[in-house]
């Protein structure tokens, strides 16, 4: 069950010539593949392309229909697998994933189809996380693009330029027989537009067809010697080849003047940005109408050198706006221009920071500081007078990332703390997921994070006599990865560890795809695989499974034993619990219907008594939910804040079990919410109702004759 359905969008997909499509950047993508006659289509997702692997999912009748293969992959790696296909045969053929993460997951496929090439056109579609929104470590795409040599195609944004992309995409990894990189920033992927639709293609050849005519070809195989031959090869034709391409089909554009003392290079990704700050600078308007010269690099590797002579020629400077260190574009620049015997002045990283996402006020800044060198006598706004308006994050409070109300992941980490009491601190090798929000406040659990499934094999190296190292692990993780280079790797060496895999059911922290071992139905994928039989398949002999992680009690006495447990080798326990964002995606729903119907629905919700709670909060310490907060203290004797649970309670208990595991007070308490309650429940609601009001008045009598 996926975070969004894209049911209705998938209407979209069937529109043909001369209609116009309007939507979000991902789903042009996603058109742009089926008007292109691709084959196949496979990949693993992963901000910011999480979308489009959800909407193939939800148009598997239409793919069909076109006669186009899709698969939802284990991992980057067996998507760029994939690619495989286009090696021998006329395959049009795409993979996404999340980069730069998904690109080292997938490196050894795609190293090997860099290196043998393709002879059908090979699109791999890379969510670009760098920067603003950002949840990884900060590197680029560019640097795999150029040590590989796969073309890469960075699109200005707006969706006839994205769908361009796309389509010249597939002919210049024909033309060239090189794989091409199709890098989508979060802001081109959610971005809304339109743009003119055209027929979509069945598959010149079908990857059934392909099956059932094999081709072999040796020398496109990487193994001695042929793997020699595919450098020179790159070199000598594939290069050549690709700038010609992209020279004769201008796939860089041109903005503004012809001539002009300066110049601006600028990644197309970047593109919009730009102009904004040349708009706030009074350099050119909403549309693009720059008052200075603009080369706009759509392709970022290769760069084309006839066409860096002829802009940059006759220019004093020309300023590069190149996101992220080292400056790849800008040392190339510097190359060219001086084989172009130009004297031009290539200016970017000097007045432009070195890091960091390239916002439209830090290229404003930036300009600004360039012009004033290069350009002095250009008339630009007075910036102590019309000041640039501060970034939106400079006016925005910290946020982080924290874990969803009702989330069956907090009390795994809760009871980890709760034992934390009794065991001492230890070593917590986190994980990639949801679960590494456990490193933030309240919890403060992880040391250390390697890698997507690498919770496990991230703590290998800890043998202590006396207390054993800690590993968390996702479900998604798992079965990405961490089945063998975790589990596996934990029974082979009979790594002394406890292994927590934290099993909600879904790739949650990429938008709630089913995975192996979701209990889930789905009718393209099978589902309902066990982890605790997987990992007892794998070799793993002791391995506890907790099937609702809100039972504090037995969460506890799992990790305790595991902890504790005389037994050598690795431990581990599969904490289960479906992902509460997807059951009440599921739930809410049916509830409404239910309800709207008539028919009686019983909701539980858990609250505070004001007059029992002593303020301690030790129940929010242990717990972090974002339904749980503090009003103030209705006893005017008292003035610590009360907890409070508020209206955004999903009734996951965990609350009150936290202050029953911890012995703090029992101020919590459950509800029933009926609605559309039947005769007789009416009926024992107003004689309670009598009864409970006779009392409130006697003890107002009471209190008041005290008083006197």
């Amino acid at each position: 069950m996926a975070e969004r359905s894209f049911a209705a969008e998938v209407e979209l997909l069937k529109l043909g010539e001369g209609e116009t499509f309007t939507g979000e950047g991902i789903l042009a993508v996603t058109k742009a593949l089926l008007q292109s006659g691709v084959a196949y289509v496979g990949g693993y997702q992963g901000s910011p392309i999480s979308h489009l692997m959800d909407v193939f999912a939800d148009a598997n009748d239409l793919l069909a229909s076109l006669g186009v293969h899709f698969e939802a992959s284990a991992s980057e790696a067996t998507a760029a697998a994939m690619l495989a296909a286009s090696v021998n045969y006329p395959l049009r053929g795409a993979v996404a994933w999340k980069s730069v993460v998904g690109t080292n997951v997938a490196s050894d496929a795609l190293s090997n189809v860099a290196s043998g090439g393709v002879t059908g056109g090979a699109l791999v579609i890379v969510g670009e996380d760098y920067g603003e929104g950002s949840s990884i470590m900060q590197e680029r795409t560019h640097a795999f693009a150029m040590k590989s040599q796969m073309w890469l195609i960075d699109p200005r944004p707006n969706l006839p330029s994205i769908v361009d992309a796309v389509e010249q995409g597939f002919r210049l990894s024909e033309a060239s027989n090189t794989p091409v990189m199709l890098e989508l920033r979060v802001r081109s992927c959610h971005m809304t537009g339109s743009f003119v639709a055209k027929d979509n293609l069945r598959p010149a050849m079908t990857v059934d067809e392909a099956a059932a005519a094999p081709v072999r070809d040796t020398s496109r195989i990487v193994l001695p010697p042929a793997n020699f031959l595919h450098e020179v090869e790159k070199v000598e034709k594939r290069w050549p080849a690709g700038i010609a391409f992209v020279r004769e089909n201008r796939l860089n554009e041109w903005f503004g003047p012809d001539e002009g003392e300066v110049g601006l290079i600028v990644q197309g990704g970047l593109f919009n940005s730009l102009n904004r700050a040349m708009e706030l600078l009074g350099l050119s308007d909403a549309f693009g109408a720059a008052r200075l010269p603009v080369y706009c690099l759509n392709v970022t590797y290769p760069l084309i050198p006839d066409e860096v002579a002829a802009f940059c020629r006759g220019k004093r400077a020309v300023l590069v706006l190149e996101e992220g260190q080292p400056e790849f574009i800008e040392h190339e620049l510097n190359t060219l221009v001086r084989r172009a015997d130009l004297q031009t002045r290539i200016v970017g990283k000097e007045v432009l920071p070195r890091a960091g996402d390239y916002t439209a006020h830090v290229m404003a800044q930036g300009l600004r500081t360039f012009l004033a060198e290069w350009q002095p006598a250009l008339d630009l706004p007075d910036l102590s007078i019309a000041p640039l308006p501060a970034p939106v994050a400079a006016q925005i409070p910290q946020r982080p990332a924290g874990f969803c109300t009702g989330c069956p992941e907090r009390p795994v980490f809760t009871s980890m703390k709760l034992l934390e009491r009794e065991l001492g601190p230890t070593h917590v090798s986190a994980d990639i997921g949801c679960h590494l929000f456990s490193i933030l406040p309240p919890f403060n659990i992880g040391n250390t994070t390697m890698g997507y499934g690498l919770g496990t094999a991230g703590a290998s190296a800890f043998k202590p006599k006396d207390k054993r190292a800690i590993a968390v692990m996702g479900d998604g993780g798992f079965w990405h990865n961490g089945l063998t280079s975790g589990i596996g790797n934990a029974v082979f060496n009979k790594d002394d560890t406890v292994t927590v895999i934290v099993d909600n059911g879904y790739s949650a922290a990429t938008g709630g795809q089913d995975i192996l071992s979701s209990r889930a139905d789905n009718r393209a994928r099978t589902t309902r695989h066990p982890i605790e039989r997987a990992v007892r398949g794998i070799g793993a002999g002791w391995v506890r499974t907790v099937d609702r992680t809100y039972d504090l009690k037995r969460m506890m006495a799992a990790l305790r034993e595991a902890m504790t447990s005389p037994e050598r080798g690795p431990k581990i326990v599969v904490a289960q619990s479906e992902c509460m964002l997807n059951r009440q995606r599921r739930e809410k729903p049916r509830v409404r219907k239910a309800m709207s119907e008539g028919k009686r629905v019983v909701r539980e919700r858990f609250g505070v008594d004001p007059d029992t709670c002593t303020g301690d909060h030790s129940c929010i310490r242990l717990s972090g939910c974002p339904s749980l907060s503090i009003k103030p203290n209705p006893d005017p004797l008292r003035r610590d804040p009360v907890a409070h649970v508020d209206n955004s309670c999903v009734g996951c208990g965990l609350c009150g079990e936290v202050s029953h595991a911890a012995v703090l007070c029992p101020s919590f308490y459950r509800a029933s919410i009926v609605a559309n309650p039947g005769r007789w429940e009416g009926r024992w609601k107003a004689l309670r109702s009598r009864l409970i009001g006779a009392l409130q008045k006697r003890d107002a009598r009471l209190r008041a004759a005290r008083a006197f």
